[in-house]
């Protein structure tokens, strides 16, 4: 984007920042503001320095953006948008920077003169950084000056000064931060998760450049994609089969831009992706269930209109299997569900969406009659593998009535009916089943043995996943159903725990059912319901047992212990005794547990799609990059 093209007002001055209120309560409860203390809400100090230059871009003054993760820790983010103003605030008496950058909702998003349309996190983006940082550096380039100033926990050193010149007509903004260690539980940022968000960003803002440096690991990287969303489309579709070329529309209603892109594939997993002012929803909202209503009626229309079909009214998940979309709205006044923006709340914009995407794909299906059809073929395929599986799910019901309580007859279930203190642990086998129903507590803890690996549901229609009897007993146990049948209501256990052996076969059967979760019940992940369980790789025998659980681990103990001692490596749950499996890897005041999670779905979905798709070339490539991050007995 030049940044001569569609500017809002080409004057930004003091006079449009606003103040709402003060500061104080972003130390005292951060997790208020940027969602948490952890690794996703230090992450989200960079975001919100970051959506400040974006929306510049989206103002037409910004096409580059610089990120330099800095040895000593600290982050510099770089655009080359107009500074932030620092002249004197007419009513506040102080530079506008300092009032930017040390009051909270202060900022010129709120009048709409400055800002049309803004992603940040409304107005208290750069703020809440100050506020929860050990120091903080700004530097704007305007009219010709370098003006400057430092913060220490929030708190300026000194007035807005001048430090230098630069060239006539250069303009931007320099944030540089160092994250507080006594607020964050870590303060190592993480490149790959930065990288993905830059990505996103780039694909929804055509014609911006954003550079990312690891000025420590000596890792950059530059994305820019003129095509947009087509490009952004066919990166997500790139380990898969397409059925056709992308569908792409960006259509406008008031001051409400909606731009869509839509490929289908050979595959059966749905993926839809939600963007608000560049911000991915993860939750969804509005503007996909105005989408989701729009491409029913319009595939079902056609169908009918056209004689495709015969008795059937394709559903919504008829008409989604396969399709991977983006689904990315501006407008000016967001409204999210949730302080970190995971969930559109406009209800307007639900019928905006339905009837500009209604508009734009009947029209397209009418121009190219050969991709609708091959669309409406899909869509009648999974039509009839849902009354297949439909028929399927009933024969497991009418079989799982058989066994005791409706449940699986494998189950060893527990005792306690209270959900949240209930855990099942799912077990590959009937040896490490046998040891872990020994090893349990039976009041609280049911274990669910699997007879070897699952099926990879990837690669299979959903009638083959709810026939299968390994997933059945799964989804009986589990209790709360699959797709839209799910509800979480009736989830019978508080945690779900996936134990396996720590060689390849237990790796593989891991990740398939990581697959089956991410794919089918995708809500237990979300509400941080499925867990990890690590059994430890080696016991070391020295007048007492120690119980090891990495190969840097036992190297620093047998150092410590001179070598003496006596190693027996752990090759399977089975070798482990009941009372070892307990100590170790059950009891809940001594195991390690990890908790899975969705950071980034389009990330995830890639990589599900690279671990367990058809595509045999991006799978050796990405297990040869990361061969070495690996711990298995192979």
């Amino acid at each position: 984007m030049k940044k001569s093209e569609s500017k809002e007002k080409k004057s930004y001055t003091s006079e449009d920042i606003k103040i709402l209120e003060g500061l104080e309560a972003v130390r005292k409860r951060p997790a208020m503001y940027i969602g948490s203390t952890g690794k996703e809400g230090l992450h989200h100090l960079v975001y919100e320095v970051v959506d400040n230059s974006v929306d510049e871009t989206l103002a037409g003054f910004c096409n580059k953006i610089v990120v330099k993760l800095n040895k000593d820790g600290s982050v510099t983010v770089i655009d080359n948008g107009r500074g932030i103003p620092v002249e004197k605030h007419p009513l506040y008496g102080k530079s506008a920077l300092e009032l930017v950058t040390t009051k909270l909702h202060a900022g010129g998003k709120f009048d709409k003169k400055a800002y049309r349309i803004s992603g940040g996190l409304h107005g208290v983006g750069i703020s809440v950084v100050n506020a929860l940082s050990k120091w903080m550096l700004v530097q704007v380039k305007r009219d010709g000056k370098i003006y400057q100033q430092e913060y220490k926990r929030g708190k300026p050193l000194y007035d807005v000064r001048v430090v230098g010149k630069c060239k006539p007509g250069e303009t931007g903004t320099i944030v540089t931060f160092l994250p507080d260690s006594e607020i964050f539980q870590t303060v190592k940022f993480d490149y790959d998760t930065l990288a993905m968000r830059f990505r996103e960003i780039a694909f929804l803002t055509p014609g911006l450049k954003i550079e990312l440096h690891d000025e420590k690991g000596k890792r950059s990287e530059v994305f820019h994609y003129a095509g947009g969303l087509v490009e952004f489309i066919k990166w997500l579709n790139q380990n898969k089969e397409a059925l056709h070329k992308p569908i792409y529309f960006k259509k406008q209603q008031d001051s409400t831009i909606v731009e869509v892109a839509i490929q289908y594939n050979k595959g059966y997993q749905e993926n839809i992706f939600g963007f608000v002012n560049t911000i991915n929803t993860v939750e969804g909202g509005t503007h996909i269930v105005g989408f989701k209503t729009a491409l029913t009626r319009v595939i079902n229309d056609y169908a009918q209109r056209n004689k495709l079909v015969k008795n059937i009214t394709l559903t919504g998940d008829d008409v989604r299997e396969g399709l991977t979309a983006i689904v990315s709205v501006r407008i000016p006044e967001p409204q999210f569900e949730g302080q970190t923006k995971t969930k559109l709340g406009n209800s307007e914009i639900k019928g905006i969406v339905d009837s500009l995407t209604t508009q734009a794909l009947s029209e397209y299906f009418e121009e190219n009659p050969s991709v609708a059809r091959k669309i409406v073929a899909k869509a009648v395929e999974s039509a009839r593998a849902r009354i297949a599986a439909k028929k399927a799910k009933e024969l497991v019901r009418r079989k799982s009535a058989l066994s005791i309580g409706g449940l699986p007859g494998k189950l060893a279930d527990c005792s306690s009916r209270k959900m949240e203190q209930t855990e099942l642990y799912i077990v590959e086998g009937e040896s490490a089943g046998g040891s872990a129903k020994q090893a349990r507590n039976k009041e609280f803890q049911a274990v669910l043995p699997l007879k070897g690996k699952i099926l990879n549901v990837e690669k299979a229609n959903p009638a083959k996943v709810f026939s299968n009897e390994e997933i059945s007993s799964l989804i009986t146990a589990i209790g709360t159903g699959v797709g839209e049948n799910f509800d979480m209501a009736k989830l019978r256990y508080g945690k779900i725990i996936i134990m396996t052996d720590a060689d390849v076969d237990g790796q593989h059967i891991k990740t398939l059912l990581l697959t089956f979760f991410f794919r089918f019940m995708p809500q237990l992940i979300e509400a941080g319901r499925i867990y990890i369980a690590v059994p430890p790789l080696y016991k070391v025998r020295v007048r007492k047992d120690y119980y090891v659980y990495s190969e840097a681990a036992l190297k620093k103990l047998l150092e410590k212990l001179h070598g003496k001692a006596s190693v027996t490596r752990f090759k399977g749950l089975g070798e482990m005794n009941p009372q070892q499996l307990w100590e170790t890897t059950m009891n809940p005041t001594t195991r390690k547990l990890k908790k899975v999670t969705i950071e980034d779905a389009v990330e995830a979905d890639r990589i599900f799609s690279v671990l367990m798709g058809d595509a045999v070339e991006p799978r050796r490539k990405f297990i040869e990059e990361h061969a070495h991050e690996a711990m298995l007995d192979i």
